[in-house]
Order: C-alpha cells, then structure tokens, then sequence
C-alpha cells in the first residue's frame, strides 16, 4: 500500500463496464457507487472498461450512467477518448497508473490505494480482474480469485454448496462439445432431466448473470432455439428445473467479527413477465419487499444459508445469496453474487439499509476492509 499520512485520502480506482454482456449493468453500478462514495474522505479514479477491452478513463459523472428513455449506458459514451488507455502496472512494488493516447507521451495519474470493481460477469467478477489485482498487489473490495470463479459459474457453484451438504435444485450441464461433437446426444440428456423433473425447464448460461439469456422452456418445441440463447453467451449451460415457491434474497457483509446476514427481501412475481429476468430487473424496474413477510424461523433459516453459502466458496467482503423457499417450507439456494448490483433499486443495498447500513456507510465499509486486507494468499 502507498505511504499514508493523516492527510492523505486512499485513492480509489471505480474499475466498470466490461466486456461480459452485463456491462450496461456495470456501468449503471458505478454510477450509483460514485454518487455514494464519500468524497472528503476518498479520491476517486473512475476506469471504464469497454466492451472490447480497452481500459479508459471516464468523465466522473454519474449522471450519465443512468438508463435514458429504456437506454442503457456504456463505457464507450463516458471515455474520454477513443483511442486512449489507462494502464495498470503488473508490479507490487509500484501502484502508479499511466494514461496513454497514441503519439503522446504518457501520462502518470498516481497511485491507487484500493479498487473497487464493479465489473459483472466474466473478465471481471470471474477471477480473471481479482488474479490481475493480485499480480499489481493492490487491495481491491470483495472475494478473492478463487471464489470470484465459483461465484460465477454455476455449474461448480452447486458443487461445492453440495459438498458442504447446502440445498440446491435439480440441474444438469451440457458442456461446450457435447453440444459441439454430438447435439442429439446433448438433447436427449436435456430431454431426460426433463422427463425425470418435468417441463418448464430453465435453459441458462452457466458463467452470465443479471438473468442475461435465460428462457423458460415449456416444452421440447423450444428446446434448440433456448440452448442457442444461452450459448451466445456462454458456450457452457445449466438445465434447471422449475422450483416452485417464493424468491427470497438475503445480503451477506463481512464485519471485524466475520460475515453477517442481513434482513431478507422478496422477489414477487411480476405479471407482466414470466419470471425475474433482465427487463423486470432493470428496465421495468419491479420492486422487491423488504423486509420479506418471513415467519422469525424462516428469517433465521435464510440468513444461517446465505451465511453457510458464503463461509463455503471462501467469499470476503460482501455476497448476495439467492434462494427458493418451496411450498414445502424448505429453502433451496439459487446461487451467489459476489459482485451484486448497486444501482438504485438492486437488493442488496435496500436489504442492508433495512439492516441499519446505509448506502454511504455500506460503501465505505467495503473500501476499508479492502485497504486493511493484504493481497496475495491469506
């Protein structure tokens, strides 16, 4: 960590966009993120990745990370150039970051204390942005490599939940060359599942969020063209079976003493959708209760889970954990987000506000558990 006076504030690089197809939601989370960051307390160094890679300084301007008339943001529209990239020094020994534009020289921005990232999906809430960090030794908020790359497939998700003796639903993974080498085969292994849990089925990236290329099956008569869906953007896919119950969310945050649960929330069902997918999430916005109308058993139940789930794929910082409390009274876990979304209606900060964090003090929070944790193994 660079040299701290009691006059100097950490540096805080906001690192979003991506090139995952969730990088509009990336872009609507950092805005949320700078608008709360306390700016007598932090510097602030806004990065935005685009959606082809290049790392480019932004304006810091959060209003134009907002949707506008159903449209969403990108990186591309907020960089400062179109040509120009910031760089990250692959060296522990040195946390200056450098902007260069093609025929100019280039230019320091200083140092960074800790990076926030709010990067979704892959090349970014994977592992693949935590091992570079690691390599840099800078500090960064949320779980480490190798929960970073559970949290986000998952396929080795409900592995290690069922390794740890956690409820999860039925499932079955068609892998890149089974559909690649032999379809017919890869169909009759869906078509089975199906035969065994029944019909609709859930077709879905194994490795997307944000509820990004999902389809609800009802029957065989749509089988290809949702596979096809969800292969655009992973070429790996989770078959799930329809789990019939309520949605229930619950917020994991890391204190001194260890990973404390929040208040629950609930997804209601949303009439005009078939299920909580991208445009009831973030475009018609449907509003989830918190705190959810649980019995006190229930509470306890969902927040010991969400706890379990965390401690199990060795998560830091922070988790939103996903579930299904079915008609027969038990809790099923969905999955886990180690990145969750911060933009004005995501859950996790309206579960921790109910919680008595507020959103400032939620933020701050994470970026000092991030600059007091040290990079490498721990």
């Amino acid at each position: 960590m660079s040299s701290q006076t009691s006059s100097h504030k950490p540096r805080v690089a906001v690192v979003f966009g991506g090139r995952s197809s969730e990088h509009a939601i990336s872009v609507l989370t950092a805005g949320a993120v700078l608008r709360a960051i306390d700016r007598d307390k932090y510097d602030v160094l806004p990065i935005g990745i685009t959606t082809d890679g290049r790392w480019a300084l932004t304006a810091d301007d959060p209003e134009r990370m907002a949707i506008a008339d159903r449209r969403l943001p990108s990186v591309a529209e907020l960089a400062e150039s179109a040509e120009g990239g910031v760089v990250l020094p692959v060296d522990p020994t040195n946390r200056e970051v450098v902007y260069t534009e093609p025929g100019t020289v280039p230019k320091a921005l200083g140092e960074v204390d800790v990076v926030f990232p709010v990067l979704h999906g892959p090349y970014g809430e994977d592992g693949t942005l935590q091992g570079l960090l690691e390599l840099s030794g800078v500090p960064y908020v949320g779980s480490g490599v190798l929960a970073s790359a559970v949290g986000q497939d998952k396929d080795y998700m409900k592995r290690v939940f069922t390794s740890f003796g956690l409820p999860v639903g039925p499932y079955e993974v068609i892998r890149p060359r089974e559909w690649d080498n032999d379809p017919a085969a890869a169909r009759k292994k869906i078509v089975d599942f199906a035969a065994e849990h029944g019909w609709p089925l859930f077709v879905k990236p194994a490795r997307a969020g944000s509820s990004i290329g999902i389809t609800k099956v009802d029957d065989l008569a749509g089988l290809d063209e949702a596979v096809e869906e969800a292969r655009r953007h992973d070429p790996k896919i989770l078959v799930e079976a329809l789990l019939r119950g309520r949605e229930i969310e619950c917020g994991v945050l890391e204190f001194a003493d260890g990973p404390r649960a929040s208040v629950p929330a609930e997804i209601p069902p949303v009439s005009a959708h078939d299920f909580y997918d991208f445009e009831a999430k973030y475009i018609d916005s449907a509003d989830g209760i918190v705190p959810a109308p649980l019995s006190a058993e229930e509470t306890a139940k969902v927040q010991e889970l969400a706890v379990a789930a965390f401690e199990a794929a060795s998560c830091e910082g922070l988790v939103r954990a996903d579930f299904f409390l079915q008609d027969n009274g038990e809790f099923v876990i969905n999955e886990i987000n180690t990145l969750p979304g911060f933009t004005p209606i995501s859950m996790y900060p309206r579960m921790w506000q109910e919680s008595g964090v507020s959103y400032p003090e939620l933020i701050d929070r994470l970026l000092q558990a991030a600059l007091q944790r040290s990079t490498g193994l721990r």
